[in-house]
């Protein structure tokens, strides 16, 4: 009886993503996630990889890991707290302190992990986060773990912030009151107003919590979003990943030194998951040295972007108000959006359809993600594809 209805409910529901155009096809990568990339036996300009820096794929990080592995093995072994954390896992951390700018950081098993664990570890049931309503899939989920009571507020709407922060901390309901916001907006690419958050947070004595996935390794000389503002010493969590601009996998929170020491006792991802492994770390450690140390990547990703960015508008492409690299073309109709991205992918440019859930309704888009690695040549032809297939299908 229980697998009939479970059946029954897979299918009836797969069945209505489908009809909606809301159905994700996974597609198989056939070798490296690099600027060109095989599908099916077929080349294709890649502009769906965040791997901003084209660090993924980079000579030098991987010899770095093989080496790792020769020393290490392939895993580390255990929990970081039992016997699990290898010199190199310290030395990772040391950098990543450094890096951001703060005292001290933890290093976890994905960005995602990191807003699971930390948002817990420090916020309970008698207190309430102030969340951006375009926040990440994985700051909703850490906030829900919580129990904290969760109150959105209108997306970069200051106004609408101050006031729910004012009513939350003078309704004293709450012990701690936290706001939390991506330091990047992946889906548009703008950027949150921090220095204005700040403010507010002050005002109303805040928890500041900031995620900057997709600002770490591109925003602020590489450094992130906090670092662009000049914030570091003003926000309490800084979280990011490892797997974007860095190029690897997992990810950190950066912080106070008693911040993190708490997290290494009380997050459950930390205690419980096996550490990062020895090549994945020795990677990662060499990924941060190289974006540190060196503003040529992350210059000639901002260059790409702002190329690429301007020959779609000029087609007439709605790439709303992006202030970073990424570069959102905007359909609208969920159907027609997953039809561009086929035709996309059939001309020779793999540009994947962003659809609802991941955003609104009606907001479907092609979210194109340039990198530090495409040549000029590469952008040209993307964006002479944009316009043959915009035209066919009437969007521009």
């Amino acid at each position: 009886m229980l697998e009939k209805i479970l059946d029954r409910f897979l299918e009836e529901n797969l069945q209505a993503l489908r009809d909606q155009g809301l159905y994700n096809e996974i597609d198989v990568v056939e070798g490296a996630n690099g600027t060109i990339i095989q599908i099916k036996g077929k080349e294709l300009i890649n502009l769906s990889s965040n791997n901003y820096l084209g660090l993924a794929t980079n000579e030098k990080l991987k010899r770095v890991a093989v080496d790792a592995v020769h020393e290490y093995g392939v895993g580390a072994g255990a929990v970081r707290t039992i016997n699990g954390t290898l010199d190199l896992h310290v030395e990772l951390e040391r950098k990543l302190a450094e890096f951001k700018g703060t005292e001290a950081a933890i290093s976890y098993q994905s960005g995602f992990n990191c807003n699971m664990a930390a948002i817990s570890a420090v916020m309970d049931k008698h207190d309430a986060i102030l969340s951006d309503q375009l926040n990440h899939a994985s700051i909703i989920d850490g906030c829900r773990l919580s129990k904290a009571k969760i109150i959105a507020y209108n997306h970069s709407d200051m106004d609408d912030l101050k006031r729910k922060a004012e009513d939350a901390v003078n309704s004293g309901q709450y012990k701690k009151v936290m706001v939390i916001t991506d330091g990047v907006f992946s889906m548009d690419g703008d950027i949150a107003k921090l220095p204005e958050i700040i403010e507010i947070a002050k005002q109303f004595d805040l928890i500041t919590y900031v995620d900057d996935a997709h600002g770490s390794g591109v925003t602020g000389k590489g450094k992130g979003t906090v670092k662009h503002f000049s914030l570091e010493s003003e926000v309490d969590f800084q979280i990011g990943t490892l797997s974007k601009a860095v190029g690897v996998v997992g990810g950190y929170v950066a912080g106070k030194r008693n911040l993190i020491d708490w997290l290494k006792v009380r997050s459950r991802p930390f205690l419980f998951s096996t550490a990062l492994t020895p090549a994945d770390v020795a990677a990662t450690s060499a990924a941060i040295e190289l974006i540190a140390n060196s503003s040529e990547l992350v210059e000639k990703l901002w260059a790409n972007g702002d190329y690429l960015k301007a020959g779609l508008k000029d087609l007439g492409f709605n790439i709303g108000n992006s202030e970073t690299p990424i570069t959102p073309c905007i359909i609208g109709d969920e159907k027609l959006t997953q039809q561009f991205s086929k035709r996309l992918i059939e001309e020779g440019v793999y540009a994947k359809s962003i659809v609802f859930p991941t955003v609104p309704k009606g907001t479907g888009r092609i979210r194109n993600m340039p990198t530090a690695a495409h040549t000029k040549e590469m952008l040209d032809s993307c964006i002479a594809i944009y316009e043959k297939i915009g035209k066919e299908l009437g969007v521009i």
